[in-house]
């Protein structure tokens, strides 16, 4: 792995133009793992359908070799097969770096969370890049394994939260340090309830595994269990939750979706799309479990046996960082509308005013919020108009807010956004162009640094310290009251049982080390 790291450093000096001096030609450097922009990349991919599928044509970009595939599942795999047909096929992806790890040179996961750390330590220790799925652990004992990891092992890597390669991340983060709202006390995130079935009051009847997959192999590091694809009163239970909403009947109990829900396997919306939206916040105000006090649910509408609540409350508390006073964040998974606006303004007066003020990333349809003689006003059964943000930044001399991923970008009221010259850029642009999800140009941010470019925006050193502090929110559900937190430690120092959801467990022979 000592290669690895002078391949590194050798790509810095060619950029720089600095001598070679006694370690000589190309040809040298290529001997000792050297790969020029130029060549090819040999993808492999852990999870071969759905999200992981979409991540792997992402970094493949029409131009990589992808060059192995591994999926329990081999009918939800079907489709990359299809797609990579020259591709070495695996249900164990332990198989697919002892039998093509010579040919690999780094690997897409898009795992359930549960095995993510688990994945990505074996690639790592294998020498190979990898770019995983959000968030980078279901819990956050496991964040500073994969940190360790790719500080030892000298890899390139990346965490799946596309909104970080995003301009309008950067121009808020920007936006942000230049005083324009002044010092930040509290931030406001939110988004709706999860689409997936919560609240499940018994596990479905056992039913039998399909042949395509290896149940085992899904469960990896948790607990054994039946599997089941749900019964009766499961399927009963979805309609009657999804009556009146947008449902897709395809999904069984765990999988192939399902599974977000459970404690077991992931950290429900929080590690879902709170990664996603509070994005801006992690960069622009340098959040860090360093900094962090306490978090705490001061809300939720039930606690189930085995999956998330469906509506929550969090709050974390940091204190000052160097620079910045302290802040604190909420967190909210609720019904319907927005849960915070400026006191005294309204969601239409929050909005943008169309073809007003700095446009920054992808330009969206304006959504009628007004009654126009071309535009009547929307029916009263929609309720308020909505700000359009899902973050909203609460200055001494104003606010900011954010949407989508990181996408958009703007001050309130709209009318202050209408005025505004945005500041001179100071961040770096991602490669490729800002627009939608930003999927691809945070895929080839990772690509370009496994070739020896620089660090991605969303390396592990990143990545890990965000996820640490955001998935502690997943812990403090269990819990009644502030819990403290303890950096050094890692830790919460005033409620013993709750770190029983910060630790990881693993099963037998599954254990992750470093």
């Amino acid at each position: 792995m000592k290669q690895v790291s002078r391949r590194h450093f050798f790509q810095g000096a060619l950029f720089a133009g600095v001598p070679l001096g006694g370690f000589g030609s190309i040809a040298s450097l290529k001997a000792m793992g050297y790969k020029s922009p130029n060549e090819k990349l040999n993808l492999a991919a852990i999870g071969a359908g759905g999200q992981p599928a979409s991540d792997l044509r992402a970094a493949q970009s029409g131009v990589e070799n992808v060059v192995a595939l591994a999926d329990v599942d081999w009918a939800r795999g079907a489709d990359s097969f299809k797609r990579f047909p020259n591709a070495a096929r695996y249900k164990d992806f332990r198989q697919m770096l002892d039998k093509s790890g010579k040919d690999i040179d780094a690997v897409v996961i898009g795992t359930p969370d549960h095995m993510h750390a688990y994945c990505a330590v074996h690639c790592m220790q294998a020498g190979k890049h990898v770019y995983v799925e959000k968030p980078l652990t279901r819990i956050a004992g496991e964040t500073r394994l994969m940190a360790a990891a790719a500080e030892r092992y000298k890899v390139a890597t990346q965490m799946g939260n596309q909104g970080y390669s995003h301009d309008a991340t950067r121009v808020a983060c920007e936006i942000l340090w230049t005083g324009e709202i002044g010092e930040v006390h509290e931030v406001h995130a939110w988004t709706g309830r999860p689409s997936w079935p919560q609240g499940m009051k018994k596990t479905a009847a056992p039913s039998a595994v399909p042949e395509t997959l290896d149940w085992d192999l899904w469960l990896g590091t948790a607990m054994k269990r039946p599997f089941t694809a749900g019964d009766d009163e499961y399927r009963a239970f979805v309609a009657a939750r999804n009556s009146g909403r947008r449902s897709n009947d395809s999904f069984g109990f765990y999988l192939p979706f399902n599974w977000r829900g459970f404690y077991d396997f992931g950290s429900s919306l929080i590690g879902d799309w709170g990664i996603h939206i509070l994005g801006p916040a992690n960069w622009g105000l340098r959040l860090s479990p360093e900094f962090l006090v306490s978090v705490e649910c001061i809300k939720k509408d039930s606690l189930p046996e085995f999956t998330f609540p469906d509506e929550m409350t969090i709050k974390y508390e940091f204190a000052a960082r160097p620079g910045m006073g302290p802040v604190t964040v909420y967190w909210y998974q609720h019904g319907n509308g927005d849960p915070y606006l400026p006191p005294g303004m309204t969601g239409e007066e929050a909005r943008k005013i169309p073809g007003q003020g700095p446009q920054v990333g992808p330009v969206a349809p304006p959504r009628p919020v007004a009654a126009t003689a071309a535009s009547p006003a929307p029916p009263a059964s929609r309720g308020p108009a909505r700000s359009g943000y899902n973050c909203i930044f609460v200055g001494s001399k104003g606010y900011l807010g954010t949407s989508g991923r990181g996408e958009g970008v703007g001050l309130l009221p709209g009318s202050r956004w209408a005025e505004y010259k945005l500041p001179n850029a100071y961040l770096s642009r991602s490669p490729g162009a800002s627009t939608g999800s930003n999927h691809a140009a945070h895929a080839r941010d990772w690509v370009r640094a496994c070739k020896g470019g620089a660090p991605a925006c969303s390396n592990f050193s990143l990545a890990a310290p965000y996820t640490e502090w955001l998935v502690l929110g997943s812990a403090a559900v269990h819990h009644e009251g502030k819990l403290l937190w303890n950096n050094a430690r890692g830790e919460f120092t005033n409620n013993k049982e709750a770190n029983k959801w910060v630790k990881p467990a693993y099963r037998k022979g599954w254990e992750v080390k470093v």
